[in-house]
């Protein structure tokens, strides 16, 4: 899971309250004229439906020129003198998203991820992990730019001490996927690869869009995705980023019904009777067969049916470039029978625990 959701008891893992999506994204500055500079706003419309696929919204200038001027999740104005050649990324998302813009070589912080994604980001050093930022060393970097992480995700305190130290520290959260790819295109225009970042969006709206067009129709399947199942059962919050992606796949998720709770009793999933049980949890151990000899569920649809699938929990509900791979593994392990790119059932499963979030 990504860095941008509030912490959950999961053995150490984070819920998204607010992952989904996440991504921000993309071309160099120095080939541009100088100009006034440019304002992008990262916040998501608050038209936008919960539930359904993302829609397409006002790019940023795909020339935006340096200085340029950001607006981060938060409402706070970043200015940004030139295009940033040091990046140091807080969070998983943000760490993808700038691989995925060509931008590795730049990144020389990031967070502490056990689920490190591209594999090249491993060699990149550790600067922070979920709770807390070691400042001295990002200010030790020299950073033109540091991305970070909301919802306390990254403590508001160590944001504030970077920006008071003259580091541009811009603050992402995507409770949505809406805001998501805003934040991917926000990425892209502070870090001079607008282009970039407009196409990783549109191969995730792409990919929307096939899964909209394929579920269209079809009854939608009632769906308990399953974070964790160490300590009672914890399943999505109404307002979790991968809520809105399972009604999205075809699905009627299973939630706490409470915003922000993700605690979810066993009557509840007796009484909801799922047709589909999802292991988002997989890859910490989790077998269908494990979950088929739960005492009380051989009577549940979804165990009767065999319809108990793991499935990759990392491209599902973390904000960035793989969200388009997330939404068709999604779809799939839902509705088996759909025929999408790039998706079969098997790809739904995570590899293994180094591979998940």
């Amino acid at each position: 899971m990504d860095a941008r959701f509030p912490a959950a008891p999961r053995r150490g893992r984070i819920l998204p309250a607010a992952l989904v999506v996440l991504v921000a994204i993309v071309v160099g500055a120095c080939a541009r004229p100088a100009a006034a500079p440019n304002t992008v706003p990262a916040t998501p419309s608050a038209s936008a439906p919960a539930s359904s696929a993302p829609t397409d919204s006002p790019s940023p200038s795909l020339a935006a020129a340096f200085p340029v001027t950001v607006t981060d999740d938060e409402g706070t104005p970043v200015e940004l003198a030139a295009e940033p050649r040091k990046v140091v990324s807080l969070t998983p998302a943000a760490t993808e998203t700038l691989f995925a813009l060509g931008l590795g070589d730049r990144v020389v912080g990031k967070v502490e991820d056990f689920s490190v994604y591209p594999p090249e980001a491993a060699s990149v050093a550790d600067v922070a992990k979920f709770g807390s930022v070691d400042v001295e060393r990002i200010v030790g970097l020299d950073p033109d730019l540091v991305i970070a992480g909301g919802s306390n995700f990254n403590p508001p305190e160590s944001i504030q001490q970077l920006r008071s130290l003259g580091v541009p520290t811009v603050v992402l959260f995507a409770p949505d996927v809406a805001t998501a790819l805003e934040d991917i295109a926000l990425i892209g225009t502070a870090t001079g690869t607008a282009d970039e970042a407009a196409a990783i969006n549109a191969d995730i709206q792409a990919a929307f869009d096939e899964v909209t067009s394929a579920t269209a129709g079809v009854p939608a399947r009632r769906v308990f995705y399953e974070l964790d199942a160490s300590s009672g059962f914890f399943g999505p919050a109404p307002d979790y980023f991968g809520t809105e992606m399972i009604k999205v796949a075809g699905g009627d998720p299973l939630t706490s019904g409470t915003p922000g709770v993700y605690q979810i009793e066993a009557e509840q999933i007796v009484d909801f009777d799922p047709e589909v049980i999802l292991l988002g949890d997989a890859a910490y151990g989790v077998t269908v067969d494990q979950v088929a000899e739960r005492p009380g569920w051989d009577t549940l649809s979804a165990v009767k049916a065999g319809a108990i699938r793991p499935i990759d929990d990392v491209i599902v509900t973390r904000p960035g470039p793989r969200l388009a791979d997330g939404i068709r593994a999604l779809a799939v392990a839902i509705h088996p029978e759909l025929e999408l790119t790039g998706a079969s059932p098997a790809a739904s499963a995570p590899e293994s625990a180094s591979t998940a979030p």
